[in-house]
């Protein structure tokens, strides 16, 4: 059984290749009557776009791929919370947070032993033999 595809043609002469809609022959991006839903989506995606870029730099956090990414955020997070009333929801989630710290900074730990050993295995020399072949 073949799929159903769009049948817009792209520019470049291929078919668009998404599945269409129901009640049609064309995908969501390529209908015609959907294209005012359309444009809400892509200012959507804009304005998203617009508002990460912002944040990143007020708060200075690009992504969360490695361990000092992470901990930026933690610290955000602590910050934020602090500021909070007293409360059992708060103090709830300030424990959170250092259990969550607590739990990078052994991962982290972890991860920095591993690489310093991996090097010392691939940097060693090779072993020689104490005993005689004969």
């Amino acid at each position: 059984m073949a799929l159903r595809t769009c049948s817009f043609i792209k520019p470049s002469g291929a078919r668009c290749g998404a599945p269409p809609l129901r009640e049609g022959d064309r995908c969501f991006w390529h209908a015609p009557e959907k294209a005012e839903e359309v444009a809400d989506a892509q200012r959507a995606g804009g304005q998203r776009r617009k508002r990460e870029r912002t944040l990143a730099v007020a708060f200075a956090v690009d992504g969360i791929r490695d361990a000092d990414q992470a901990f930026r955020v933690l610290e955000i997070a602590l910050m934020d919370t602090l500021a909070l009333d007293n409360g059992v929801p708060r103090n709830r989630t300030l424990v959170a947070i250092a259990q969550t710290a607590l739990r990078a900074h052994e991962v982290s730990d972890l991860e920095d032993r591993m690489q310093g050993l991996e090097q010392a295995v691939k940097h060693r020399e090779p072993a020689t033999t104490i005993f005689n072949e004969e």
